[in-house]
């Protein structure tokens, strides 16, 4: 597994302000004044950025070159599908004799499970080469090909996908792969952003709960009992005070950040 960040987005921090102080002044906002703001000011006002809503995230990207992975990670990493952007190798136009594949530790691990995984991989490089020889197309001979097969994707994700992602795929549920790739992508990013290491955790780490109410193994979730369940009387009585709110058309007016 080999992963770089190729590209992203410059003065990051100071768009992301900059977003923010769009939709907040009257008066015309200029990026230069972001620009001159000290570092303390800067820190205040990207606090604000990261407690309101997610929409200035979306103009920060980040590109990433994903290679030796497996089709088994592509196929979860494409259903992160907003605010995203794939290139993937094609089997259907580049060969793939002696294809490289990757083993599960677990797997590997085992001798007689790994013995049983290997074989198979042979065969399947065995099938892919004579259906070849024998005339057939590669879009359709790579219909034999393991799904562990190691491929390389490149993946745009803005901050706020990114940070989604991190949710659910830094979580202990996620497969060992795509944990290993979503730690990797996070210390990427976190040593040209800093500052955005606090929104790339787990969803337990970054809002307190856990989304997986069918998890029930999470040693986490075991040590931390207001993680799940959630407290079903304090449900009921929040539902309670929302459905007040909402019938008597409760609606803020957003406070100015300074």
């Amino acid at each position: 597994m080999k992963i770089g960040l190729i590209e992203y987005t410059q003065n990051a921090k100071e768009l992301l302000i900059f977003t923010k102080n769009t939709r907040h002044l009257s008066s015309d906002a200029r990026f230069e004044d972001v620009l001159d703001l000290t570092d303390r000011q800067k820190d205040e006002q990207l606090s604000y950025v990261f407690g309101t809503i997610g929409s200035a995230w979306e103009f920060v990207n980040y590109t990433f070159l994903i290679q030796d992975v497996t089709r088994s990670f592509t196929h979860q990493m494409v259903r992160h599908r907003a605010g995203t952007a794939f290139a993937q190798q094609s089997l259907r136009v580049a060969s793939v004799d002696d294809f490289r594949y990757f083993i599960p530790d677990k797997i590997e691990k085992d001798v007689y499970l790994s013995t049983y995984f290997e074989n198979a991989m042979g065969d399947s490089s065995e099938w892919y080469e004579q259906l070849l020889k024998k005339g057939a197309d590669q879009q359709d001979a790579r219909g034999v090909l393991p799904i562990n097969i190691c491929t390389n994707i490149l993946v745009k994700m803005n901050l706020r996908a990114l940070s989604h992602l991190m949710e659910t795929r830094l979580c202990i549920r996620a497969q060992g792969e795509f944990q290993e790739v979503a730690l990797t992508m996070k210390g990427l990013v976190s040593d040209v952003h800093p500052w955005a290491d606090d929104v790339l955790n787990p969803c337990c780490v970054l809002h307190g709960y856990c989304p997986w109410r069918n998890f029930t193994e999470c040693p986490i979730k075991k040590k931390y009992n207001h993680l799940w369940p959630p407290d079903k009387k304090l449900n009921c009585e929040v539902k309670n005070d929302w459905e007040v709110l909402m019938l008597n058309k409760y609606s803020p007016q957003p406070e100015q950040s300074k």
